[in-house]
């Protein structure tokens, strides 16, 4: 199949040879929940891909060709996610920065892997998707066996001597999360008072809180989604309960803070470093901020990826799939998110994982 299509896109290079200029535009994408309960991580995603293509056009686009954009929504869902896919291969993409939830970017690597189609996720934290070994799929974020040693390791110490219970939402990212999390914990020495699944979508939660309470729990680690961490940490606050809730880079929006309010204050959280504090981002953060956009969570790392694959196309003189597979896995880039590669897995040198803490509406650095 990957075959057939590199054959066909070379036929259609080859035949729009001295056509219209807008027939030499490359197609590029990004994909993610545009619609649903986590659309607040697509609208960052779309921001981030927008801004990128803009100023890359701005600047004579890739290889002198304009880039234009695809936007897919997968709403999370792992079939829609697979439909996603098949549009853009369909519209000759050759690059997709997504998906963002690992349920979705996983089901969709099959179809990038077949038709050639370079991806690289500046979200998906499952470990699986650059485990499976497809050679075209990447990642600019970190992963969840980084992340879970890093908030393992902080229960362990933090909380010898508390009670913690480990919560999932069953998704790919939730319950990855939380078992890497666990892993580490337990690895350390501390075992767990609570394990337990949670069904996702659901508004009322104080079944689930009222045993938390009956059981005394001091933290409550949360592998999943902001909208029902916010809705725990708001019923927990609602029965009289002090405990402590501890998440994952699903909490970098907003919108946390929106179903809180003042509940959220002293949450914390694990996420990349903040690419808004990196020095060679300040331009690129004042021009969101211009257009009254705040570059939090994903969208500088959603600029990043394309403008990683964008010096790899022209390191590779060419987007040709192979080649700039080649170039991406030979080199670093200067983005937002400060000098990156990717090792042979796909995955990204770069920092780790570190603590923040949500106080008085935003999130920062958490000091201990």
């Amino acid at each position: 199949m990957r075959a057939l299509r590199t054959a066909l896109l070379a036929a259609a290079a080859a035949a729009a040879l001295g056509a219209s200029a807008a027939s030499a535009d490359i197609v590029i994408a990004t994909a993610g929940p545009m619609t649903g309960q986590y659309a607040s991580f697509g609208a960052q995603m779309k921001a981030g891909a927008e801004m990128a293509v803009a100023d890359l056009n701005a600047k004579g686009g890739v290889l002198g060709q304009k880039l234009i954009l695809e936007i897919g929504d997968d709403a999370c869902d792992p079939k829609q996610a697979v439909a996603v896919a098949n549009q853009f291969a369909n519209k000759n993409v050759v690059l997709v920065a997504g998906h963002f939830c690992s349920g979705s970017s996983i089901p969709a690597s099959d179809v990038y892997a077949d038709e050639g189609i370079i991806q690289i996720s500046p979200a998906s934290t499952n470990p699986k998707l650059t485990e499976m070994g497809k050679e075209n799929v990447f990642r600019t974020c970190g992963r969840d066996d980084q992340q879970g040693q890093v908030a393992g390791t902080f229960l362990a110490e933090k909380y010898k001597d508390g009670k913690v219970a480990i919560l999932h939402d069953k998704s790919a990212y939730g319950k990855g999360l939380a078992d890497e999390t666990k892993a580490a914990m337990n690895k350390a020495g501390k075992q767990e008072t609570v394990y337990e699944a949670y069904t996702a979508g659901e508004r009322d939660y104080s079944a689930l809180v009222t045993k938390l309470k009956a059981e005394g729990i001091d933290v409550v680690y949360v592998g999943g989604y902001h909208t029902e961490a916010g809705l725990l940490l708001r019923q927990m606050r609602q029965q009289g309960m002090k405990t402590q809730l501890i998440s994952g880079d699903a909490l970098v929006t907003q919108e946390f803070w929106g179903i809180t309010g003042e509940a959220g204050e002293g949450t914390l959280m694990t996420f990349s470093p903040d690419p808004r504090k990196n020095p060679v981002a300040a331009p690129v953060v004042e021009k969101f901020r211009a257009k009254g956009i705040e570059p939090e969570g994903y969208v500088l790392y959603t600029y990043g990826t394309v403008q990683a694959w964008a010096q790899a196309a022209e390191k590779a003189k060419s987007t040709d799939t192979d080649k700039v597979i080649e170039a991406l896995r030979g080199n670093q880039f200067d983005t937002v998110l400060g000098s990156i590669g990717f090792d042979k897995k796909g995955d990204v040198t770069a920092p780790g994982y570190v603590f923040y803490e949500w106080k008085n509406g935003a999130y920062d650095y958490y000091q201990n």
